[in-house]
């Protein structure tokens, strides 16, 4: 661990170990379940897998010549 995280535990034990063992095991169980939910979580990401490197078998040539083809235009000078 990082030692502001050593920190963080360390304030956090100094708050909860005067307690009563009932409260204490409320908290294990309250801090259990938020782990639990978060695993649900990470699970369900699966935006994450849109990030990442565009993958083709295609050349970079290939994509820009076939960008180029299917280009059109509708515009019309006007004769001045």
């Amino acid at each position: 661990m990082k030692t502001g995280n050593v920190n963080i535990v360390d304030n956090y034990w100094g708050m909860i170990k005067n307690l009563s063992t009932d409260v204490r095991l409320e908290l294990i169980s309250r801090i259990l379940n938020s782990l639990k939910s978060d695993i649900s979580v990470e699970k369900t990401d699966s935006w994450k897998l849109l990030f990442g490197a565009f993958e083709t078998s295609q050349s970079a040539d290939e994509i820009i010549e076939d960008l180029r083809k299917s280009r059109y235009t509708n515009r019309e000078i006007e004769a001045l």
